[in-house]
């Protein structure tokens, strides 16, 4: 999920009842639930390096007690003044895994079980920003906040903000486990046609970023890809998506897929979709790109690796870029 998602769910948590456990859970809560995300400074070593790990081990199970006691060691150190430690590193470790439980929900991922097992886990039944989360979670503060404004006009006690925050948080369960069962639906829903006759080999389906009714749908098959935009209030049209083919196999395509940038982009990419098209420059030269169908399609690409190849089929330019992730 976002930043600010995982911010507003630490605020949550510890206006839930943690700042009552923890002497200053609210600043250590917004510590530990952004701390996973720290990887980002493997962005200084290129884009592949950041893909490499972003998700990896700051996102897996066995770094979460780590990151807890890293929170907290940065708490004291900011503000000089004691802790209990152990009460500390549980409510730290409370707000990492808040985070590893929100990035798992969406398309993206992460690398749960590092370093013992590289797989990619997700459940793609959030976006990476989610708008009615926002709105509920900015809701639960700015309700409290307009409750005290009132009270102090009129002299009365105010709250606490410990119901709104439990209702917070309370609704990002229940509604991700609402988004669960839709998303279950969607996959049903395509398993249960043929496509151009055939079974699919593969389906997916992708949250939108606002309605929880409206989803991505991918079949794969033979020797296509369908992209289906559903609606799970109205009829599935198994004839209605957008159809693109995959090239045939070729040497350009193998001497891109044998690249640096194809090899580490193949290994986190988990729907590729590859293109090759003549390139400008140089004279005869060939272009090989590779997307991955979570984040975009071939007619708008996100998260893609190119290779450019000159006549005699040799790599003369190859890159990665994430672009601009596009609301699905």
């Amino acid at each position: 999920m976002d930043n600010l998602t995982h911010t507003l769910t630490g605020l949550m948590l510890s206006r839930a009842g943690l700042n009552r456990w923890c002497p200053r859970a609210t600043p250590l809560l917004l510590i530990a639930v952004n701390l996973p995300d720290a990887d980002i400074v493997t962005r200084f070593g290129g884009v592949l390096n950041y893909l490499d790990h972003h998700r990896g081990i700051t996102h897996s199970l066995a770094a979460a007690p780590l990151l807890a006691a890293a929170a907290a060691v940065l708490l004291r150190l900011a503000g000089r003044k004691p802790l209990p430690w152990l009460r500390a590193v549980l409510t730290a470790l409370i707000g990492v895994l808040s985070h590893l439980l929100m990035d798992w929900s969406n398309v993206y991922g992460i690398r749960l079980l590092l370093p013992f097992e590289d797989t990619m886990w997700r459940l793609d039944v959030l976006n990476i920003v989610d708008l009615s989360i926002w709105g509920v979670l900015l809701l639960s503060i700015a309700g409290p906040a307009l409750s005290r404004l009132v009270s102090s006009e009129i002299g009365a006690r105010s709250g606490t903000g410990q119901g709104a925050a439990v209702f917070g948080l309370m609704f990002v369960i229940l509604y991700s486990g609402a988004r669960c069962a839709l998303h279950e639906r969607a996959i049903q829903t395509l398993n249960s046609h043929l496509y151009r006759g055939e079974v699919a080999r593969r389906v997916a389906a992708f949250p939108h970023l606002a309605n929880p009714l409206q989803w991505t749908g991918l079949v794969e098959g033979s020797s296509f890809v369908i992209l289906h935009r559903m609606n799970l209030l109205l009829p599935f049209d198994p004839t209605g998506g957008a159809t693109f083919y995959p090239p045939q196999p070729s040497h350009a395509l193998d001497v891109a897929r044998n690249t640096d940038t194809f090899v580490r982009y193949l290994r986190f990419s988990q729907f590729p979709f590859f293109q090759v098209t003549p390139a400008d420059k140089p004279e005869g030269g060939m272009r090989v790109q590779a997307m991955d169908l979570r984040f975009g399609d071939p007619a708008a690409p996100r998260f893609v690796a190119t290779a450019v190849l000159d006549a005699a089929r040799k790599v003369v330019e190859e890159n990665y870029t994430f672009g601009p992730l596009r609301p699905r």
